[in-house]
């Protein structure tokens, strides 16, 4: 076990097993598009698990971030009326 898991399992009180770990890497691997739709999906390592994790998240950001710019950009160019539609819905 390397010096710096062991020490946050010292620091953290609650303790996780490496079986743990093993099996929230598997549940991320089958959350994760790109690896989930591959061939190699049984012989990803858990660091590429992780990696690809950061990425896919990162993607989402910029989806949502896109996302929001257009909306904006809509309710800006749409009426009042309209606009008041889109909000109280989105709030709901």
């Amino acid at each position: 076990m390397s010096s710096r898991r062991s020490r946050s399992r010292q620091s953290g009180g609650s303790r996780i097993s490496d079986d743990q770990i093993n099996d929230l890497v598997s549940k991320l691997q089958q959350l994760l598009p790109e690896i989930r739709n591959s061939r190699r999906s049984d012989k990803v390592s858990a660091s590429t698990v992780l990696q690809e994790t950061c990425n896919y998240i990162r993607n989402l950001h910029r989806e949502v971030d896109d996302l929001s710019e257009r909306l904006s950009e809509l309710l800006a160019t749409t009426d009042t009326a309209q606009a008041a539609v889109i909000r109280s819905l989105l709030l709901q």
